[in-house]
């Protein structure tokens, strides 16, 4: 107890609750902090503002544009390191012996004459010691400088600075450059104040600068100015949103301004994302060596094959930072994109808008088995393509007109009496030929007076009875589809939620799991499905504006002459698609080159065969290049003189004195063999060639993936 009455408790707690200090009178109160304890710190707009502001130079397709700095054309001539280190020590000492005979007087005195022509004789004859010790020390130093200079100069001294001084011990660091003035900062956004809109362009430099805006934000706002600029929407309606919202105007129907993670490096303002870099190989063109390779819509609309074996890197390096970068733009309400390949490889499904799981109980989207027409001679050929397009003459010009034929001659007539097309099984039932369902649809016909239709369908009952009919063949594969895994699926009754690339007029997410599990055929099929209502969709869309691109993992059994059709009439319908093979094998041989020469970017990758080798070295060509035979003869020396000179030249040179006859000629060689493709790409790289929609092309250059 203490004197005062109360318990002393210091020591029965481990953690005592200690006192509030009183301040001191005149003691600095602390400042009140910014943000409540526990709470995360603001963020900081200095990041993006770097990259908004970061160079992106003009450069040749393919090239990472961001910070990249351009090479010259040519590579320069590089000196072996013995002897231009030989030449320096050479020329040093040659002028020390120029020095030593004009100091020591061995060449006269003829070189003091400028001195005594030009300088009074009081100057140089005078009682002022100081003042001639200055004068003539002057001068001598001047003609040591001059022969330094010129020593230097035959020497390389100065390359000997830059390849070995202290230039050469410190990595060189990138200019920092100046600010940018306000009506050239993009961060706030010059264009908007010349329309007269500077309310909104002082919001979004105030968010920036505050680092709530991104680089998703900065391309959707800059794609709906756009849209401004050519009077699809207004500038007041911009305005009002840009006011009430800030960086979150304009927002993706999905409302996401990003995705979950990204695993590339994206570059927004470009539209590129970065795969690799090119290799400095001396196969490669020297303005090429050691940039980022990076893809954007300008190359992917001339569409991209991809081919190696398992392994080699088609999905991880190509596929899914092609996907990643075109989910980036279709938030940006740049670009609609569609993903096909098997489940789990192409990305989380948080990054997409819509997820078909073709045979998946959990599936909340279906696939629309006739793409969303209403018209049957459209809904027919594109069943027909997925069905039995791999079955079409190979030949380029090859079709599978017969099977569009007969599924017209069925869809025409069930869609009139049920305002539907069939499902699976109704249609594998009519393909059948069974008595039931064709009596039904006949009597209907006839109770509607509809005579046209009634034709086509006599017609297809004739057909039935000649022996090789297609509608064995195409019932056969529609069985395929008609299995108690695909039950639930490609319903046409509307109680599902079927899926139609028609919705590719809006910047749409959509990724299709095929089932590749005990379905391999019908996998084949329905990739052959996608591809065929793509290219249908694209090239009738109004509103070309927006990019579309099709990504399809494995397109074994994909390539038919109606696929390579349509792949080359994606480039004028702001189009592409990027296919993968394991090998040219996969499809059929008198396909090949012309698949080979629908697709603008080509990539073979390590381990290719050197027969599919063959193919790419083929559609690559060849190219002049120059060739020097070099015939070395030696010199023998015979007089001690000689035999001295020529010990110095091999220890200059390292090599023995030789009479050397070079001749030089201009020959056609291919830029890549098949022996270099199947043996010479490294493990992790790829051999790509590229062509933009302007038409520009790059050759093919060794790319390192992992880079």
């Amino acid at each position: 107890m203490d004197s005062d009455g109360t318990r002393d408790v210091r020591g029965t707690h481990a953690n005592p609750v200690p006192r509030p200090a009183v301040p001191r009178e005149g003691a600095a109160v602390p400042p009140m902090p910014a943000t409540p304890p526990g709470a995360p710190p603001r963020p900081d707009g200095s990041a993006y503002l770097a990259w908004l502001r970061a160079p992106r130079p003009e450069a040749a397709p393919g090239v990472w544009r961001f910070g990249y700095r351009p090479r010259p054309q040519q590579e320069p001539e590089l000196i072996p390191a013995r002897q231009l280190l030989s030449g320096a020590v050479i020329a040093f000492l040659v002028g020390w012996l120029v020095w030593s005979l004009l100091w020591n007087g061995y060449l006269g005195g003829w070189w003091v004459l400028p001195l005594e022509l030009f300088t009074p004789d009081s100057w140089r004859q005078g009682n002022d010691r100081v003042g001639n010790a200055v004068l003539w020390y002057s001068y001598y130093t001047l003609i040591a400088v001059a022969i330094m200079l010129v020593v230097g100069r035959l020497g390389r001294w100065g390359e000997v600075w830059r390849r070995y001084g202290p230039p050469a011990w410190r990595p060189a660091a990138p200019a920092a450059e100046p600010p940018p003035a306000p009506e050239q900062d993009p961060a706030e956004w010059p264009q908007l104040r010349r329309a007269g809109a500077h309310e909104a362009a002082e919001r979004l430099a105030a968010e920036a600068k505050a680092g709530l805006m991104r680089d998703v934000d900065h391309a959707r706002i800059s794609r709906a100015w756009q849209g401004v600029r050519s009077g699809t929407h207004s500038l007041a309606s911009f305005t009002g949103a840009v006011l009430k919202d800030g960086s979150a105007a304009c927002l993706h129907p999905s409302g996401e301004r990003d995705l979950p993670a990204r695993h590339a490096r994206h570059d927004l303002l470009t539209g590129q994302v970065r795969l690799g870099t090119t290799a400095d190989d001396p196969r490669n063109p020297y303005h090429y060596r050691g940039a980022g390779l990076a893809l954007g819509p300008e190359l992917l609309g001339t569409s991209l094959l991809a081919v190696g074996p398992a392994g080699s890197g088609k999905t991880g390096a190509v596929i899914r930072p092609l996907a990643e970068s075109l989910c980036l733009h279709a938030l940006a309400g740049r670009a609609a994109v569609v993903v096909v390949g098997a489940a789990g490889a192409l990305g989380p499904a948080e990054s997409y808008d819509v997820v078909v799981r073709i045979g998946h109980p959990e599936s909340v989207y279906d696939l629309d088995l006739y793409g969303g027409t209403t018209d049957p001679d459209e809904a027919a050929a594109i069943l027909a393509e997925a069905l039995v397009g791999d079955l079409a003459d190979p030949h380029p010009g090859g079709d599978s007109r017969r099977s569009t034929t007969v599924l017209a001659q069925l869809l025409g007539p069930f869609r009139a009496v049920h305002d539907r097309f069939p499902s699976v099984p109704e249609l594998r039932q009519l393909l059948d030929g069974t008595p039931g369902p064709l009596a039904a649809l006949r009597k209907a016909l006839t109770d509607t007076g509809q005579e046209a239709l009634l034709r086509e369908l006599d017609a297809r009952e004739r057909q039935m009875a000649h022996p090789g009919d297609v509608g064995a063949v195409l019932a056969d594969r529609v069985a395929l589809l008609d299995r108690p895994a695909f039950a639930a699926f490609f319903d046409t009754s509307g109680q599902s939620r079927p899926f139609s690339l028609k919705a590719l007029d809006h910047p749409v997410r959509v990724r299709v799991d095929l089932p590749q599990r005990g379905h391999a055929d019908a996998s084949r099929i329905l990739a052959r499905l996608v591809l065929a209502q793509f290219t249908a969709s694209v090239t009738v869309r109004e509103d070309r504006s927006l990019f579309a691109c099709l990504l399809l993992d494995d397109a074994s059994g994909v390539v038919t002459p109606e696929a390579v059709r349509g792949i080359q009439r994606l480039r004028s319908a702001n189009a592409g698609a990027v296919l993968t093979l394991r090998t040219l094998d996969d499809a059929p041989r008198p396909l090949r080159g012309p698949l080979l020469g629908a697709t603008g970017c080509r990539m073979a990758l390590s381990g290719l065969t050197p027969w599919d080798g063959q193919d790419f070295a083929e559609v690559w060509g060849k190219e002049w290049t120059e060739t020097r035979d070099v015939t070395d003869r030696q010199i023998i020396a015979e007089t001690p003189a000689g035999k001295a000179v020529h010990m110095l030249r091999r220890v200059i040179t390292g090599q023995a004195p030789t009479a050397r006859a070079v001749t030089v000629r201009q020959v056609e060689r291919e830029r890549w063999s098949a022996s270099e493709l199947a043996h010479g790409v490294p493990p992790g790289h790829a051999v790509l060639s590229l062509t933009t929609v302007q038409g520009e092309h790059a050759p093919p250059l060794l790319v390192d993936l992992r880079g």
